[in-house]
């Protein structure tokens, strides 16, 4: 099973710059979507159906703000939008797919902003969402929680960790926090897979050129729960993939070894 989670950065502007074109050629049996700034109203005939996808939506009551989706070609059991509380819910951050072997939680984490001002609204998210987890796991249930966190977890998920320590997304309070979600029983597949390697990036400004001079953040990630693990036969970074200021990451999913 092949799962992409990608910041899109505005689904429509995706659109526009061939996103129908990727997914036919890519062919994911689940495309986890962030940052869609959509409404399923606003976007007439759904061009992904002839490709045998189905949408599932969960957008921000804000127009043209945040918001989650999933295209699904491998329908899961059941599909949940929200974390059940208005503070989070009202900006469209989660969606919550069972499938047999897992549950699947697409997830927008908020950014602390350039003036730290939603640092605390960033890093009361991470709470809740992490209580949602714990659940799930006491359930026994397997999870794979996906999206843009936000956050660069250590130095090497960023070109220039020294002159961004003061910056939200690299501040020491929003980097703990993925350290909780590890010590939760999770596992940051792509760094499992990929230890040690620098100039591995998801995020990069475009009002620098960063992305051609791969000056950029690790910010999407894929967190699956340890008994998963054994389950996970890649997780890849696509740069090359156009379309966003974020890259599409994929995780692909078979039976366990």
């Amino acid at each position: 099973m092949n799962l992409i989670t990608w910041n899109v950065n505005g689904l429509r502007a995706a659109l526009k710059k061939g996103f129908v074109d990727w997914l036919a050629a890519a062919q994911p049996d689940v495309v986890c979507l962030q940052e869609v700034r959509a409404a399923p109203e606003q976007l007439a005939g759904e061009p992904w159906r002839a490709l045998g996808y189905q949408a599932t939506w969960n957008p921000a009551a804000r127009p043209g703000y945040s918001g989650v989706a999933l295209l699904l070609r491998r329908p899961p059991l059941a599909v949940h939008a929200g974390l059940g509380d208005p503070e989070f819910d009202a900006e469209g951050r989660v969606l919550v797919a069972e499938y047999p072997g897992f549950t699947l939680l697409n997830s927008y984490f908020p950014s602390g902003q350039r003036d730290r001002g939603r640092v605390a609204f960033k890093l009361r998210f991470y709470a809740a969402l992490l209580d949602l987890l714990d659940r799930l796991h006491a359930q026994g249930r397997q999870v794979v929680v996906c999206g843009d966190f936000n956050t660069a977890h250590r130095a090497i998920d960023l070109a220039r960790p020294r002159e961004n320590a003061r910056t939200s997304g690299f501040l020491p309070e929003e980097r703990a926090w993925i350290d909780i979600y590890l010590s939760h029983g999770l596992v940051d597949v792509f760094r499992a897979l990929h230890p040690g390697e620098p100039g591995h990036y998801t995020w990069w400004s475009t009002v620098t050129r960063a992305r051609a001079r791969n000056v950029g953040w690790r910010l999407d990630y894929f967190l699956v729960s340890e008994g998963l693990l054994g389950a996970v036969r890649a997780a890849e970074i696509l740069p090359l993939v156009a379309g966003s200021d974020h890259c599409p990451v994929l995780l692909e999913i078979g039976p366990a070894h």
